[in-house]
């Protein structure tokens, strides 16, 4: 279930060496593959430490700006933002993962770089404000799921100078929390690096976890069933302890022919995956 994960900051400067598009994030894709077997086989891939931004634009009136990122074995991605005279908004994302990586692929069948392209779901955006998002986004498409959270990012900065004036999205508003479970998993993961400011200590959990009933269903039947009490022990530079908290877990996943997944989130920031 967890995963070492980096935060990827880029700060896109113009001819006078201002700062013209700024984001901080942290990201993870989810891919499923063929295998050389005919059989299909879940992989992930997080961001590795040497994350360039070549091909990152400005834009302008007339040009979307770009957010290009490119890390590890030929995996990119990119996202463009267009303009209007009062806000910006995210229009399209861009990811390609090459399974000629090994150590994310052994066995894939297709070799080679695959690129899908999915729309944004990013809402308008007021000029001179940082769009930021603590908790999870995910998007869905031809068998990957990317995986976003603590992000915060301002498309064409002005005068270079970020702005102080925040736009949430709106998970990060608990009034605004889906009375009905998601299809895709809001996924977040327990991360060695934080862009937000750390919150308060939490209170030491209880000894044992309360037990949480579990299920997914594929069509109208129920497909998998977990009744278990769940407790992470994570060791950082500062030992974390966290109990699963059925009462604000919500359960996601898949159902197949020879496989199923588990997916729980919960309001901790914390992903755990059967």
């Amino acid at each position: 279930g967890f995963f070492q994960a980096y935060a990827v900051e880029v700060d896109i400067k113009d001819a006078s060496n201002a700062t013209c598009l700024y984001a901080n994030w942290m990201m993870r894709f989810w891919i499923k593959y063929e295998t050389n077997n005919s059989g299909y086989k879940n992989a992930t891939l997080n961001l590795s430490s040497d994350v360039t931004h070549n091909g990152s634009i400005c834009g302008s009136d007339t040009q979307a700006a770009l957010l290009a990122v490119q890390f590890g074995e030929g995996h990119s991605w990119s996202i463009n933002f267009t303009k209007t005279n009062e806000t910006y908004q995210g229009a399209f994302i861009t990811f390609t993962y090459n399974t000629n990586d090994t150590a994310v692929f052994p066995d894939a069948k297709r070799k080679g770089p695959i690129t899908i392209v999915v729309k944004d779901t990013m809402h308008p955006v007021q000029l001179n404000n940082v769009f930021v998002c603590h908790n999870t986004d995910s998007l869905e498409a031809e068998n990957v799921t990317q995986i976003f959270w603590n992000v915060t990012v301002q498309a064409f900065v002005q005068n270079g100078t970020i702005g102080k004036k925040e736009s949430r999205c709106s998970a990060d508003t608990p009034t605004s929390a889906p009375t009905v479970p998601p299809t895709i998993a809001n996924i977040t993961t327990a991360s060695t690096t934080t862009l937000s400011p750390a919150p308060t200590t939490a209170p030491k959990p209880v000894e044992n976890p309360d037990t949480g009933n579990y299920s997914l269903k594929s069509g109208n039947k129920t497909c998998l069933l977990a009744t278990v009490g769940l407790q992470l022990n994570i060791s950082q530079d500062k030992p974390l302890v966290i109990n699963i908290n059925p009462k604000t877990t919500s359960a996601d996943g898949t159902c197949g022919n020879t496989t199923a997944t588990l997916k729980l989130n919960d309001g901790n920031s914390t992903l755990i995956g059967f």
